[in-house]
């Protein structure tokens, strides 16, 4: 019986998630989770096929595991229309991990978020985002250690290969005033060491811990090193008025990246973030920022590939729907879920009417019936309300989809999420009729949880 011991990867076909993999596939087992089912016989790795919106799947996808290495950021949709920002689906994504952990008694999760601002200015979206995933994700009793990084350059990382691209396609970079901001670039090997060497140690239990390259730099530097690195001749220079969205635009462009990702990424980029004065990994390797770059640039390294797969079976026309309400009185999901069709029958002035009855809410109209629910009571709680979609005249499948309210960072915020749902009515009315009258309903009912009196 072997020894070693069992981590589970989510976001395992990723860049930090392939090295880890390659890097210490023979250290570890290493049960690498994907949306995709995988077949794959490489020793040492087990390929698990999981939906990570779903708790029940989350869970049995980590049955076994010793710990967790969590790298997931959802930038890219899942559906075909996805009525939701990556703040508030990573927010959603990070609970059900959490909550997994918890029930298949995980023993340690190690999360790799970036370096929190350093600076005066308002965090950026990404950064926020990466931090409240680190508050949600250390929220129950699975300890949880956050490795804070800037930059993670390595052969086949998406940021490194932006920097490239420009520097290949831009022989004059006239850069905006963010490019001045202060970062220290860590080289994915160092990355990579860290995460080996904190898994299963009580003394970076519940702890944020930084890590960088020695170097201070400017994102400009990055890009006259690399220019050098590549032996490209580029006149590389600074000008002060480049707007921030003027700026996703040019690197998109250029850089021919998705917008998806660029986006966050540029308005995290404006702010200095540097070490802090303490380190509290020992014995880490160093590499100048020449080097790093030297290698992440070097074609000859191969970098890890993902086995094939075969994604889920999906409707064409599925939608998911993932919002974040503001809850200032503190309300629990279970009392949310109460007051909703309640609320909603009032507001439609009894047009639109609420039934329950036998755990079944349909909502009618005129008698017919738009939404038929079923609430799962043995899978709720006071924090999360689950209710399977069963029926209904809005709906065309009744055997997939699900609604669920969930109270998330110590009630501060409500989630309300619809899952794999498909529209009965033909999808270009659907998306600009009811996928519409869903986000200005769901914006009403959060002005109504504001003016809640305690």
């Amino acid at each position: 019986m072997s020894n070693k011991k069992k981590i589970a990867i989510a976001g395992a076909t990723g860049f930090i998630g392939r090295w880890f993999i390659e890097t210490y596939k023979n250290h570890f087992e290493i049960i690498a989770l994907s949306r995709k089912k995988i077949n794959s016989v490489d020793n040492g790795v087990e390929w698990r096929m999981v939906d990570l919106f779903s708790i029940s799947s989350s869970t049995e996808a980590l049955k076994g595991a010793d710990y967790a290495l969590y790298l997931v950021h959802s930038m890219q949709p899942s559906t075909r229309l996805n009525q939701s920002n990556f703040e508030d689906t990573d927010l959603l994504l990070a609970d059900n991990f959490s909550r997994a952990a918890e029930e298949c008694n995980l023993k340690h999760i190690v999360y790799v978020g970036g370096i929190l601002p350093k600076d005066n200015l308002n965090i950026s979206k990404h950064l926020q985002s990466r931090f409240e995933v680190e508050q949600v994700l250390g929220s129950r009793k699975t300890p949880l250690t956050t490795i804070r990084a800037g930059i993670i350059i390595g052969p086949g990382g998406s940021s490194f290969r932006i920097i490239e691209k420009l520097v290949t396609n831009l022989p004059v970079m006239a850069c905006p005033e963010w490019t001045k901001s202060k970062n220290q670039p860590v080289d994915l090997r160092v990355a990579l060491k860290a995460i080996e060497k904190i898994f299963g140690q009580p003394e970076h239990f519940n702890k944020p811990i930084e890590i960088g390259g020695n170097e201070i730099v400017t994102y400009m530097d990055v890009l006259k090193i690399t220019a050098k690195e590549m032996k490209k001749k580029r006149w590389i220079f600074s000008i002060p008025f480049f707007s921030l969205g003027m700026s996703k635009l040019w690197v998109g462009v250029f850089s021919g990246s998705n917008s998806n990702f660029v986006s966050p990424l540029i308005e995290s980029l404006r702010h200095d973030m540097t070490l802090e004065d303490k380190v509290t990994i020992k014995e880490l390797p160093t590499f100048s920022l020449k080097e790093t770059i030297k290698r992440a640039s070097d074609k000859t390294i191969k970098i890890p590939s993902t086995p094939k797969g075969v994604p889920p079976t999906k409707d064409k026309n599925t939608v998911r729907s993932v919002q974040r309400i503001a809850n200032p009185t503190k309300k629990t999901a279970e009392w949310v879920a109460h007051a909703y069709p309640i609320w909603l029958s009032k507001i439609f002035s009894s047009l639109i009417n609420a039934e329950e009855k036998n755990n079944i809410l349909k909502f009618k109209l005129l008698g017919v019936t738009l939404l038929q629910l079923e609430y799962i009571k043995n899978r709720s709680d006071l924090n999360r309300q689950l209710f399977y979609i069963t029926g209904g005249y809005l709906t065309k499948r009744t055997n997939r989809g699900w609604l669920e309210f969930r109270s998330i960072l110590n009630d501060k915020y409500i989630i309300t999420a619809i899952h794999e749902f498909v529209p009965r009515l033909p999808w270009i009315i659907y998306k600009f009729t009811q996928a519409k009258a869903h986000l200005f309903v769901m914006k009403k009912f959060e002005n109504h949880l504001s003016n809640l009196k305690n």
